[in-house]
């Protein structure tokens, strides 16, 4: 792929990917989708709220409608909303606009089939391809040329999906939220009023330039202390299109996605609701994750790193919960995607059921101390085949005797090598890392 990553076509907004290319993009899948239907298409978009969003939904709907689709617009909305409308609305595929946790400066689109998962990889082709000039589309003309359509009334029923999920109250529950002045702001706080909780909210001003900064599930320090100061329950923070939630327990600790995977599996398993009684996590997640679950007798099926790979796992084998330390979570038996406002009310759910504080919840589970070091190099490939640096991983192991381990992989998006280790003490974690670290030095950029 030269465009689309694992998480579509990213970049700084008019640098890597600009207004052109999103005109592309519409013009392509809008003819693509009727051509293949015989019939005008049906394509629904959302967006974040970063000022740039709104200039790649003009050339989106753009390129669509003089294609001949008509685009119905969803507008500021949640990454999963748009995976969830798809399907409710019966759309030929769905497109977001968003760079998630990135700076505003950045922006994405991702492209969803009308299943609601991630765009299939040979359409994916074929777009680059019209984007590269190797192919061409006609324009739509007359009464083919496509319409758009202001389609609040989805929005509204994602809203009420998410409400509809919930069969509990939170009346007498006080819950702050951090909307990270992106895509949630105009969600969540919404579906906790409806169920009753007392709602205190941060960060749900967007301007277009604030999404993300200082806020939000990648800057949690802001909830933290929101959550100990207002006396709260419990805190949840969601990234800039809300596809991830991280939670915050009544003292202020974070609660991260792997702490969030062990007490919604371990509810699920003791309510017959885990399927096989299986979780699916990373190979990222905490050696501390996967020695509470043997001991909750749960089984684990680890995946490579990204929420495409765990839930790969999970529809490949029927796996009902999965997801990353990142707090992207996938309830395999509701939702399609990662989507932090559900995960959050299934948190509720056990809090409620069981009766017990998040931190009460949580405390089975001691996470291991992680160093991660990311190492800039010159050729992430080089590094990672060369054999020198797969002697040092086999002796960082070596060095940590099964006390923990060490995992290096390339990033999937930069030119970047990431080394992390765990072990009962941060001095052992530095000490593992400090071998792999000297035999990278020669691919440092």
């Amino acid at each position: 792929m030269k465009y689309f990553g694992t998480d579509g076509f990213r970049g700084v907004a008019n640098e890597g990917l600009n207004v052109e290319h999103a005109y592309k993009i519409g013009r392509f899948v809008g003819w693509y989708y009727g051509a293949r239907q015989g019939r005008k298409a049906r394509i629904v978009l959302g967006k974040d709220t970063r000022r740039s969003s709104y200039m790649f939904e003009s050339a989106l709907v753009s390129g669509l409608v003089a294609s001949g689709a008509d685009a119905y617009m969803l507008h500021v909305i949640p990454t999963p909303g748009v995976s969830y409308e798809v399907v409710d609305g019966a759309f030929d595929c769905g497109v977001m606009i968003t760079a998630s946790h990135n700076p505003y400066t950045d922006n994405g689109i991702k492209l969803v089939n009308d299943e609601g998962y991630k765009m299939d990889e040979d359409v994916l082709e074929l777009i680059e391809d019209y984007i590269d000039g190797k192919s061409e589309v006609p324009l739509a003309t007359g009464d083919a040329i496509g319409c758009t359509v202001d389609y609040m009334q989805g929005r509204n029923r994602y809203i009420a999906h998410l409400i509809a999920s919930a069969n509990f109250s939170l009346q007498g529950v006080k819950v702050g939220l951090d909307c990270a002045n992106g895509a949630a702001s105009s969600v969540a706080k919404p579906v906790f009023d409806a169920l009753g909780a007392d709602v205190r909210v941060i960060n749900n001003s967007p301007d277009g330039f604030n999404i993300n900064v200082d806020c939000g599930s990648t800057h949690i320090d802001r909830l933290r202390r929101h959550v100990v100061e207002q006396g709260l329950d419990v805190g949840f923070a969601y990234d800039g299109d809300a596809d991830r939630c991280l939670a915050v327990d009544e003292r202020g600790n974070v609660v991260d996605g792997d702490l969030i995977l062990y007490i919604c599996g371990v509810y699920l398993n003791k309510h017959g609701r885990l399927t096989a009684g299986t979780v699916v996590p990373t190979v990222m997640s905490n050696y501390g994750l996967f020695k509470a679950f043997d001991e909750a007798r749960l089984s684990y099926e680890t995946t490579a790193v990204g929420d495409k790979n765990v839930y790969a796992c999970m529809r490949a084998n029927g796996y009902s919960l999965g997801g990353e330390q990142s707090g992207h979570i996938i309830f395999g038996d509701i939702e399609c995607t990662g989507d932090g406002i559900m995960t959050s009310l299934r948190i509720m759910e056990v809090l409620r059921a069981e009766r017990e504080t998040l931190s009460q919840l949580c405390a089975p589970v001691k996470l291991y101390p992680q160093e991660l070091v990311n190492v800039r190099v010159s050729d992430k490939d080089a590094a990672m085949s060369d054999e020198g640096v797969l002697a040092a991983v086999k002796q960082a192991e070596e060095f940590l005797a099964g006390q923990g381990r060490v995992l290096v992989r390339a990033s999937g998006t930069e030119p970047l090598v990431r080394t992390l280790a765990e072990a009962p003490t941060d001095e052992l974690c530095r000490k593992a890392n400090a071998i792999v670290l000297e035999a990278l030095k020669p691919f440092q950029a």
